[in-house]
């Protein structure tokens, strides 16, 4: 099916609220084509939020926040079991997670249990509940956000729950011309109260389907796996990207193909996905964060120094 069309429907509505970020609103779809989870980190009041809540009344999706705190209980999140008086049997009261676009508003502040209780959600999009699986509503796609200033009360990530999320995004601040039109459009109402279903969740539904038709090439998917075994072998690099870090980039690139209006996948979209799909995966080595050495960096190294084709697919002089 065509992809392109519905695709560039819903980032239009969206950037109705998100002004001055297409690349990054681009990523969020990819990441809802592919059926994966994003990570926001970015200081406070730059539109985490907004990207959230714009993104699920586009596709008409049901939405809940989560906000994480210290005292949040796995419960709180994934839902518990109440006993019924009437009936005399324990009923099921579902957390926010059920819906099918879910907030994890500064995921970082709440303890390693808590944060554990998405591991199950995010990956088996199911959650056990006194040994009874509820699925998870299709689609699911979890936004999290965490502020990377302020660590003060917070709990880092653990890296298996780093690696569930499909790519990392970074919003920053408007341009001055940008924050001038944020400015203007809110003076009355904000628009994001204006922000109606502009995809058919059948249709998206069908779109995602779709993508993991897209066709990769098998020289495509070797510069893949070849770019994902140089962050293992960097010298500053204590832990590289997984496979399933492997496997995320090249379905990120199927999705992004196809938003780009093609059934094929080319370098130029792994390169472009490389960094918020990769970056995230990586643990430096305390060295060179001594040096400051930074994730992304590393990444964009690695896509200098890693060839398209291998030397045997680039072929020799006649």
């Amino acid at each position: 099916m065509n992809v392109q069309e519905p695709a560039e429907r819903t980032i239009g509505n969206i950037e109705r609220v998100i002004v001055g970020k297409h690349a990054e609103v681009r990523l969020a779809l990819v990441a809802l084509l592919c059926e994966g989870h994003i990570l926001i980190e970015d200081v406070p009041g730059v539109g985490k939020t907004m990207l959230a809540k714009a993104l699920s009344r586009s596709v008409g999706c049901t939405f809940r926040r989560i906000q994480f705190t210290p005292d949040l209980l796995p419960s709180d999140v994934t839902g518990l079991s109440i006993f019924n008086q009437k009936t005399q049997d324990f009923e099921f009261r579902p957390g926010p997670i059920m819906a099918q676009v879910v907030l994890a508003d500064e995921i970082n502040r709440a303890t390693p249990k808590t944060q554990s209780a998405l591991l199950e959600c995010m990956e088996e999009r199911q959650a056990t509940i006194d040994g009874v699986s509820y699925p998870m509503q299709s689609p699911f796609l979890v936004i999290a956000t965490q502020n990377p200033i302020e660590y003060e009360g917070t709990f880092a990530l653990p890296e298996a729950q780093l690696d569930r999320f499909l790519l990392r995004i970074r919003l920053g601040y408007p341009k001055p011309m940008e924050e001038l039109v944020i400015l203007d459009e809110q003076k009355r109402l904000h628009p994001i109260e204006s922000v109606q279903q502009v995809l058919p969740l059948d249709e998206l539904r069908q779109m995602q389907v779709g993508v993991k038709e897209i066709y990769v090439d098998q020289g495509v998917a070797n510069y893949i796996v070849r770019l994902v075994g140089a962050t293992r072998e960097h010298a500053d690099v204590y832990l590289g990207a997984s496979p399933r870090g492997s496997l995320h980039l090249y379905k990120a690139a199927q999705a992004m193909a196809a938003i780009n209006g093609r059934d094929y996948v080319i370098p130029d979209d792994v390169k472009q996905l490389a960094v918020p799909v990769l970056g995230h995966r990586l643990i430096v080595r305390s060295q060179a964060s001594l040096r400051e050495v930074d994730n992304d960096a590393i990444v964009r190294e690695v896509l200098s120094t890693v060839p398209i084709a291998e030397p045997s697919e680039a072929g020799t002089p006649a």
